[in-house]
């Protein structure tokens, strides 16, 4: 499909390069020369933004000019992590072979700290693998996050549309790097009753539930607990006390949208109970007709156990 059937027919788009970045050599390491190998000594970010506040792109390439005229050869991660700094960038986003990080099992890390980032970067050195695309951008991410970046992202370049499905998709398909958790679990407020009536509604109308009216929602909001990400509810769950008896009821149906393998039900279970705990509770019981499942290898049993 060719540009004149898409939006950006007719659109002028400029792409400037220049000489932004001023190089300096690697030199002498440990007895290896490293030859037309470099960092960069400086940025000229104003001449950067200018070009960006003129509408246009600013294209950087992995070589660069020393004070003296000699080229050398930049790491794409070492760019990208400088310009995100200095440019007080919000996102800084990376390619390579591998879709994110992944733990033990295989699967991908959704979401890493830098302290996690680093960690795994150090148990990849002990490896002997300094130089992957992955360790290298890794590296770069803690660094940027440190220095005031929000979110830097890993994906493939193998993955048809990855930048797409990172980007545009609540979940992502890659890895983020963060300072603060996109995911936040916190106690209800007043405000946040359209979004739990957003969850609940599909179970309702499929007769799972019990239809609760507003009115009663915000009557009860005080016991509802939510997970957000990116500022929507994608969890929600509840805590009646029932103090004489020192016993706790647990509907599970708020969050029944989550699924299985999804880790926010067990944020859940975890802030339910230490809520429990605060209240003097020392029993919860659970009310669930299709969501037992869930519960095997937890702290949650069927009735008679």
């Amino acid at each position: 499909m060719s540009l004149n059937n898409t939006p950006l027919q007719g659109a002028h788009i400029n792409v400037v390069s220049g000489n932004f970045i001023i190089a300096q050599p690697l030199g002498v390491d440990d007895g290896v020369d490293y030859c037309h190998s470099g960092r960069i000594r400086r940025i000229d970010e104003d001449a950067i933004h200018r070009q960006l506040d003129s509408g246009a792109i600013v294209l950087m390439g992995p070589v660069a000019v020393s004070v003296t005229g000699e080229s050398f050869n930049l790491t794409s991660e070492e760019i990208a992590t400088q310009l995100a700094i200095k440019l007080k960038a919000e996102k800084m986003i990376g390619f390579c072979s591998s879709q994110g990080v992944t733990n033990d099992d295989g699967d991908i890390v959704s979401e890493l700290f830098p302290n996690e980032a680093q960690a795994r970067v150090e148990a990849q050195e002990e490896k002997g693998d300094y130089n992957s695309g992955t360790v290298r951008f890794l590296r770069g991410a803690v660094k940027a996050c440190r220095s005031g970046v929000r979110r830097c992202h890993l994906i493939s370049y193998q993955e048809d549309g990855a930048l797409l499905q990172e980007l545009f998709s609540r979940d992502g398909i890659g890895t983020q790097i963060v300072m603060e958790s996109a995911e936040q679990i916190r106690r209800a407020t007043i405000n946040d009753i359209g979004g739990i009536l957003e969850l609940i509604r599909p179970l309702e109308q499929q007769g799972i539930l019990v239809r609760r009216s507003r009115e009663q929602l915000e009557m009860e909001i005080d016991k509802f607990t939510i997970i957000q990400r990116d500022n929507t509810t994608i969890a929600c769950a509840a805590l009646y006390p029932f103090p004489e008896e020192k016993i706790g009821k647990w509907p599970v149906w708020q969050f029944t949208r989550i699924t299985a393998v999804h880790h926010g039900a067990r944020f859940c279970w975890e802030r339910i109970a230490a809520q429990a705990k605060q209240s003097g509770l020392s029993k919860l019981f659970v009310l669930t007709t299709r969501s037992i499942h869930w519960f095997p290898g937890t702290w949650i049993y069927p009735s008679g156990y």
